[in-house]
């Protein structure tokens, strides 16, 4: 009897051993910055081309900000004024193991439209400080802080909008649910999750095809340890649901990165003004890439309405 008691503690031993192993294997994979091999191509153009616009976004009025999070990280934002002040602001979110120069096309658009634009490097990427991923949910802490950044830069009275792609788009569409100044008139999301928890889930079936309990549990105890939080708590439709500011809504109906199905649970999530734009064709992050124009066009038509 004794044995057989010691033998099924040994198994729960290992069984445990295993789980918590493979809880932190995931819990690297997916929340460690460093290269990822399931990340096939950028989220965005190459931007080493070079073009007009890409000499004005590495050109001499290019800056660098940087602001200190509520957890003492120093982030980095690159900052590009506006040819004339208009006293608006455009604040941009990129990808995930993205950077902000990754942005430079988006925020040629921004700039064409008299915005000074500030792209941030989230935590852990570029030049920010941090060693977790936090996939917009403490990210969205910070964009408090960039927004304040710029009110302090700028003046009380600066329009201010938010743009994110990807986890770009999950990190504004979080912050939509904090308590936002009223000079932040307008936001835009291109192809954001629904949640971290659904989104997680949906890659770990796609890479490994195995069951996800208890993996998945197990992982969202290793980043309550490791990261700070549950993974489970950054549910971008609950901060939808408080969120008060137009949003324009862009996914691509051929993304397989972050469902395309997943439009339909952002976008009824939130009761502000909202308008979406599903890109016929266009694969994840690739709306502007399949239609150049008529992003530029959406855009400036959606933030001329709030302005």
């Amino acid at each position: 009897m004794k044995w057989t008691i010691r033998i099924g503690l040994i198994a729960l031993v290992l069984v445990a051993a295993v789980l918590l192993f493979a809880g932190n294997y995931f819990y690297t994979y997916a929340f460690v910055p460093a290269p990822k091999d399931f990340l096939a191509s950028e989220e965005t153009t190459d931007s080493k081309k070079t073009t007009p616009e890409q000499a004005w976004f590495n050109g001499k009025t290019r800056k660098r900000w940087q602001i200190k999070s509520e957890d003492n990280l120093f982030l980095s934002a690159i900052y590009l004024p506006a040819k004339t002040p208009q006293n608006k602001t455009a604040i941009l979110a990129h990808g995930y193991m993205a950077n902000a120069d990754s942005l430079w096309q988006v925020a040629n658009i921004y700039h064409d439209l008299g915005y000074d634009v500030l792209l941030p490097d989230a935590r852990g990427h570029g030049q920010s400080q941090g060693e977790v991923i936090g996939f917009g949910w403490p990210e969205r802490k910070d964009y408090l802080g960039w927004i304040n950044k710029v009110l302090e830069e700028k003046g009380s009275d600066e329009k201010i909008t938010l743009y994110g792609i990807s986890m770009g788009a999950a990190t504004v569409m979080n912050t939509s649910g904090e308590k936002l100044p009223e000079n932040v008139f307008a936001i835009v999301e291109d192809c954001g999750y629904a949640s971290i928890k659904e989104e997680l889930t949906y890659q770990y079936k796609a890479m490994f095809d195995l069951p996800t309990f208890p993996i998945m549990q197990v992982t969202n105890l290793v980043t309550r340890v490791r990261a700070g939080f549950f993974y489970t708590e950054g549910d971008v439709r609950k901060q939808l649901a408080k969120n008060k500011t137009p949003m324009l809504f862009i996914h691509g109906t051929a993304d397989t990165f972050v469902p395309f199905s997943m439009l339909d649970e952002v976008y009824k999530a939130t009761d502000a003004p909202k308008e979406r734009w599903e890109v016929a064709g266009a694969e994840h992050a690739k709306s502007y890439d399949t239609e150049p124009e008529k992003y530029r066009e959406k855009i400036k038509n959606f933030l001329q309405k709030y302005e």
